[in-house]
């Protein structure tokens, strides 16, 4: 996902930083609503009913003339468009892309706008909207897009929201080790060991509606779900 507009230098945030701002935004959104959040974590209304964004689902690709965009975001506007590939209702694959993509707006809304300064210059394009503060495409390395995405994993998955249902779901505590999982069968150069851990991730990931990946990627990094086992010997 790539930034476009008049951005500063947005400086580097540790990840600890950026999953204490996703947290904080969940408990913020939580304590407006009165209730604890729960999976899945409702994204739309974090964006629209507490931080008073808009959003639009719109063919991006005519918009800005290439394909490949997921979403945009306008600051100034308080405008968030999403790609029309990527509508639910007509897509129900790209659900967790979709959410994903949502949540890194979000990111972007939260840890970027303090740095955006408008291009006067700009103003007539887009609907007269000017020039969108971020275009994100999949793939985009930029530092500042993978903040964004920091954030969106952060929020859509919260750490204790996960723990807790892993535990529902597992019955304790304990990592799951890949060589305890049945292998996958893959094709066209996929990764075994990915494919295996996101096949056993999947039902989490249907809860969190969050993408087998994603969820994947979230496990390893709570330690939940481990590639070697752990060496217990002192």
């Amino acid at each position: 996902m790539s930034g476009r507009g008049a951005i500063t230098d947005v400086p580097y945030l540790p990840e600890v930083r950026i999953e204490r701002d996703a947290d904080v935004l969940v408990a913020e959104y939580a304590q407006r609503c009165g209730v604890p959040v729960v999976a899945p974590v409702p994204v739309e209304d974090i964006l629209e009913l507490h931080l008073g964004l808009t959003f639009a689902i719109e063919d991006l690709a005519a918009l800005f003339g290439t394909d490949g965009v997921l979403g945009a975001i306008w600051f100034n506007e308080k405008l968030v468009r999403i790609d029309t590939r990527l509508e639910p209702s007509e897509n129900p694959s790209r659900l967790g892309r979709y959410r994903f993509t949502l949540a890194h707006e979000i990111g972007h809304w939260r840890l970027h706008r303090t740095y955006y300064r408008e291009d006067p210059a700009q103003a007539a394009l887009f609907d007269g909207r000017g020039q969108p503060a971020f275009v994100c495409r999949a793939g985009d390395k930029l530092p500042v897009e993978w903040q964004a995405d920091t954030f969106a994993s952060y929020l859509l998955m919260p750490k204790a929201i996960v723990v807790a249902a892993w535990k529902d779901w597992r019955g304790n505590l304990d990592p799951v080790v890949l060589a305890d999982l049945p292998p996958v069968a893959v094709a066209d150069g996929r990764d075994a060991a990915n494919a295996t851990l996101d096949r056993f991730s999947k039902p989490l990931a249907e809860r969190f509606e969050v993408s087998a990946e994603a969820m994947r990627i979230r496990l390893e990094k709570l330690g939940l779900l481990m590639r070697e086992r752990p060496n217990t010997l002192f």
